[in-house]
């Protein structure tokens, strides 16, 4: 009978290999499931950013300045919200066209045009020829926004926060560079159908984009998803 008795000793071992086994699997399974949620993320942007980049130069340009956008992007308002800017710079991510920067560069000490797209930036400096607002472009990265330490006070980023890849990375870096007291503003479309903006799954909820600014470092959020037809207005510091 002794020969089917298996020690004590050898129990234990068989124990702790099969606990250890079980918590790799586990371990290996949370790190599946936020690799997962990170490649989500970037899927996702990806797919914003190729949908945008199928539209022509032109047509793009066409759509952002369509004076029709002004009844449903209420830029006036929007801006209304920065508070007063007139010693105040202001960083806008995703410029295009420069809807928002040149009416922000009338109220503000100076305004920071930033895109990934030369062209934008060039259509930029081009009507600011005749402007002669205090408008600054800047070429950037999908990755980095290339601000300097301490260089703004309100960084705005409007119809373009979807688009951004790894956003927790992203507007940890922004958050960073603000200057103490500093805001970050985000004006992105609500996650519903409607005639504007991208398809629906692309949107991104309000309380997704808290979520990701708030691992990012912020503490303090405003949520206005009321006044806005199509898009909330979101301000973080």
């Amino acid at each position: 009978m002794r020969k089917y008795i298996i020690p004590i000793v050898l129990l234990f071992f068989i124990s702790i290999v099969l606990t250890m086994g079980l918590f790799s699997c586990q371990q290996k399974n949370n790190q599946d499931t936020h690799a997962d949620q990170g490649q989500h993320q970037h899927s996702d942007a990806t797919h914003a950013n190729e949908h945008m980049h199928q539209v022509g130069f032109d047509t793009l340009v066409k759509h952002f300045e369509d004076p029709s956008r002004d009844e449903w992007q209420q830029p006036d308002w929007v801006i209304a919200q920065l508070g007063d800017l007139s010693d105040k710079v202001v960083a806008d991510i995703g410029a295009g066209t420069g809807y928002f920067a040149f009416r922000i560069a009338q109220k503000a000490k100076k305004v920071i045009a930033i895109d990934i797209d030369e062209r934008f930036l060039n259509y930029i400096k081009q009507k600011n020829d005749s402007l002669q607002l205090p408008v600054e472009t800047r070429l950037v990265t999908t990755d980095d926004p290339k601000l300097k330490p301490g260089e703004t006070d309100i960084v705005i980023i409007v119809d373009t926060y979807h688009h951004i890849e790894n956003r927790p990375v992203y507007f940890a870096n922004v958050r960073k560079k603000l200057k103490p007291g500093g805001s970050l503003v985000v004006v992105d479309f609500k996650k519903e159908e409607m005639p504007v903006g991208p398809p629906i799954n692309m949107k991104l909820e309000p309380q997704t984009v808290v979520k990701e600014l708030r691992q990012a470092g912020f503490e303090t959020f405003h949520v206005n998803d009321e006044h806005l037809k199509y898009q909330y207005l979101i301000i973080a510091q």
